[in-house]
């Protein structure tokens, strides 16, 4: 077997099941998870249609760069949301959601023969940045975030020696955990830094379209035309109609940006057997083409955002985030000493509420671990649901 596999951890569900194990909830409370970010907003009829009328697609295999009516679709889309015109021929590629090509974007980047071969992440972080560093040979350094800048990372922490031997990084804005969005001074450091020491950047904004301000979200594209970077040179993006739309079973997203990164991603990507089914092209151009589904999923986020957030404000450190649908909420001292994971457990015990402690989403780096006191929970059920979740959190925490 592949010996990185070893130095894998155990991801955040898999970890949270082995602590719960024991626990028998309240069975006086039916069972709410906010633990895991799956989007269970009802999915748009028009991609439900376009699936069933183009059954035909499953007779032909499909070609690992896409059909160009979908390239076309998703340049059109980056357009009209960023203003950035792309080449549908070189600068973009469908990919089966954006966790795949995040994990196999670092396969094909990576030169694990150079010595010290290091990607940097954000911490707390999605698992697959620190994943995708592992079993492509190099070693993950960590960026804390800074609760006293909104959450932001705190790329400072990286030293020069570090920085050195980076050969790609992960930022993610619209955050996960934390729903931060990356501002332009902060996108002017890390392309300076690429500069630098030309490392890929790999900007995952799948929580672009779930925000609460009138201005939507800066993109990383948007984010380098502004500087006048016009060849996104060593800047790839990463996006997704799983939370977009509400589809992720289809697995559908794309990578745009640098076309000579994009041409080394494809050629791995003819190997790796990647290629989106013809079906699910069908569907995702129905998707991308439409924004009505879009805005009313919009605003049945903030809807649900609006009613719980004040609600669990009076109890957790928590606040209205720039976008996504977490709250990432600070675990008062009085409830367990501010432990997020015995608030976690004794919340599932006693109310049978699942969230995720904070701590399991993070790493220890810089002197501690940022995810510790906090814990992450996912607004993606219905409006009454999440919201009897919360009242029974206030309780939970109102009884300690």
């Amino acid at each position: 077997m592949n010996p990185l596999l070893g130095r894998l951890h155990a991801y955040p569900f898999e970890r949270l099941r082995s602590l719960t194990r024991d626990i028998t909830p309240n069975p006086a409370y039916r069972p709410i998870s906010l633990g895991i970010g799956e989007p269970r907003h009802p999915a748009p009829a028009l991609v439900e249609e376009a699936l069933c009328a183009n059954l035909g697609g499953l007779s032909s295999y499909p070609a690992t760069a896409g059909e160009p009516a979908l390239r076309e679709a998703i340049t059109a889309w980056v357009e009209r949301r960023y203003g950035v015109a792309l080449n549908a021929a070189t600068q973009v590629l469908p990919v089966n959601g954006s966790r795949e090509a995040l994990f196999s974007l670092a396969q094909a980047v990576i030169d694990a023969s150079r010595p010290g071969a290091t990607v940097v992440c954000p911490n707390p972080f999605y698992q697959i940045y620190e994943g995708a560093a592992i079993l492509a040979g190099a070693q993950p350094a960590f960026a804390n975030s800074d609760p006293a800048r909104n959450f932001a990372c705190d790329w400072s922490q990286i030293d020069e020696a570090t920085w050195a031997r980076t050969q790609l990084v992960f930022a993610c804005s619209p955050g996960n955990p934390t729903g931060a969005v990356m501002p332009l001074s902060e996108w002017k450091t890390l392309f300076e830094l690429s500069d630098r020491f030309g490392f890929v950047i790999a900007s995952d904004e799948c929580y672009s379209e779930i925000y609460f301000r009138d201005e939507p979200p800066l993109g990383a594209l948007a984010a380098a035309r502004a500087l006048g970077r016009q060849d996104f040179r060593n800047l790839v993006v990463l996006s997704s109609l799983s939370k977009r739309s509400n589809v992720p079973g289809m697995r559908s997203g794309f990578v745009a940006g640098d076309a000579d990164v994009l041409k080394g991603f494809l050629l791995y990507r003819t190997y790796h057997g990647s290629a989106m089914s013809k079906v699910v092209q069908a569907a995702s151009i129905a998707a991308w083409n439409d924004e009505a589904h879009v805005e009313d999923n919009r605003a049945q986020y903030r809807a649900k955002f609006a009613q719980v957030t004040p609600l669990l404000a009076n109890v957790l450190d928590v606040q209205l985030p720039d976008a996504g649908f977490y709250l990432w909420a600070g675990v008062p001292v009085h409830a367990h000493g501010g432990d997020d994971i015995a608030f976690s457990l004794g919340l599932l015990a006693q109310y049978n509420v699942a969230v995720l402690p904070g701590s399991l989403l993070a790493r220890e780096a810089h002197g501690h671990n940022p995810g510790a006191g906090r814990i992450r929970m996912a607004l993606v059920a219905e409006g009454p649901e999440c919201l009897e979740a919360a009242e029974r959190i206030v309780a939970y925490t109102r009884s300690l």
